[in-house]
């Protein structure tokens, strides 16, 4: 068949363009990384509250450091925020780079949360605390992911991707 398709199904050979790059609102994803932040921290803090004050299970300190734990409670807290703007970054790369990046960004948070909570099994800790540790990487990265990886459709801007 030559000619154009009457149904225009197909383009022509005159018009093979590139569809235009989508473009991101930074802004929009460093402040919802930012608050991401925020929140990890609170979880991870609310976490071991809750591990070591409610179930008085030792995690991240000794136990006679009591429900709050030490200083290392607090650097839970920077450490888990961290991982958020860390995980911001990703996204963005990924935003910029790859055709699925919510897909690939799932993923691969999911896949670094598995390995943070496999982590203390590696360890000669108790075995209650290896668990009271994986609930903590399991709750701060779930949270990591569920907040940015819904930040996606909000942060791309494909309204002009198709047209020329």
């Amino acid at each position: 068949m030559t000619g154009p398709d009457p149904y225009g199904r197909y383009p022509s050979h005159g018009d093979r363009r590139e569809p235009a790059p989508a473009r991101i609102a930074a802004g929009r994803l460093w402040a919802t990384g930012a608050a991401t932040a925020a929140v990890a921290a609170l979880a991870a803090v609310v976490t071991t509250l809750l591990i070591r004050g409610v179930l008085g299970v030792p995690v991240f300190a000794p136990n006679r450091a009591g429900a709050w734990g030490d200083a290392t409670t607090g650097h839970l807290a920077v450490l888990a925020a961290a991982a958020a703007l860390a995980a911001t970054a990703l996204l963005h790369l990924l935003l910029v780079a790859t055709p699925r990046p919510g897909r690939f960004f799932t993923w691969i948070v999911l896949l670094v949360t598995a390995a943070m909570m496999l982590l203390p099994f590696t360890t000669g800790i108790a075995t209650e605390s290896k668990f009271g540790t994986a609930a903590v990487a399991l709750v701060t990265g779930l949270t990591i992911v569920s907040l940015l990886s819904s930040a996606v459709p909000s942060v791309i801007d494909d309204r002009d991707r198709f047209s020329g």
